[in-house]
């Protein structure tokens, strides 16, 4: 049993087929997707969809590169709607200094109130970072963050900076790139990372893992991430989806 900590399955590419699209990843032994919003839309899309299945459960924020769009009355909505009971955290939130598609003050101011606001809910946090590293480390650890929950998700820093998370209390999740042939980075992060703080996701519609790279990525291909995970630690695949499977459980404070 499998669970995909982070799919955008409200995403246009996924209307066509949404629906068979989650039963593929029910059939295929995924046993929960955690599905965050990217910006008000989406957040609100989100819960609709976690509210129309069991086993998906969704996340409310706005995204880096959409952090020009917020504002206060804003955050007061999703601060009303994170505290329905099909959200489980505020996410996905952070820094994005690769395109800059947001001002990086707006960005960082935002990404503070998020926090602040996960806070005050009492529901733990997604975390995006592209190129940013220490702007969100240290953006983190002034707003106290950890100790509500922190997910890297996506991760893709160094093996030395996931294991400084971990010391704080994070989890770190792995994705499709992992499964890639210029991998070593993301493959260090999984030798040296104990599997009691690895969460496994697709990030779909994006990132698809090998073999299907190329290819519309959805989250019964989740599977391929495990498998990538159990072949770097030398266990089996049944391990790594037992013990992802409950970290993400215990993170989002899922109860069966």
């Amino acid at each position: 049993m499998l669970f995909d900590s982070h799919a955008h399955l409200t995403d246009r590419r996924f209307d066509k087929d949404r629906d068979e699209t989650i039963q593929r990843a029910f059939d295929s032994g995924v046993e929960y997707i955690m599905n965050p919003g990217a910006d008000f839309e989406t957040s609100v899309e989100a819960i609709e969809l976690a509210e129309a299945y069991e086993r998906i459960y969704a996340a409310v924020g706005v995204h880096p590169h959409d952090a020009k769009t917020m504002d206060e009355s804003m955050l007061m909505l999703l601060e009303s709607m994170a505290k329905k009971k099909k959200v489980k955290a505020i996410g996905e939130i952070g820094l994005d200094f690769h395109y800059d598609n947001s001002p990086r003050d707006i960005q960082k101011y935002w990404f503070r109130e998020q926090i602040k606001m996960a806070k005050r809910v009492g529901k733990p946090i997604i975390v995006h970072d592209r190129d940013a590293n220490q702007d969100v480390l240290d953006i983190l650890k002034e707003e106290e963050a950890f100790e509500n929950g922190v997910l890297l998700h996506c991760y893709s820093g160094s093996a030395e900076l996931a294991r400084q998370y971990v010391k704080l209390g994070a989890y770190i999740s792995i994705a499709g790139p992992v499964t890639y042939k210029n991998a070593r980075k993301t493959v260090e992060v999984v030798e040296s990372v104990d599997l009691n703080r690895l969460m496994i996701e697709t990030d779909c519609p994006y990132l698809t893992p090998v073999p299907y790279r190329g290819k519309r990525n959805e989250s019964a291909y989740v599977r391929h991430v495990a498998e990538k995970i159990a072949e770097v630690q030398g266990i089996s695949i049944e391990e790594v989806a037992k013990a992802t499977l409950e970290n993400a459980k215990h993170f989002f404070r899922i109860d069966e």
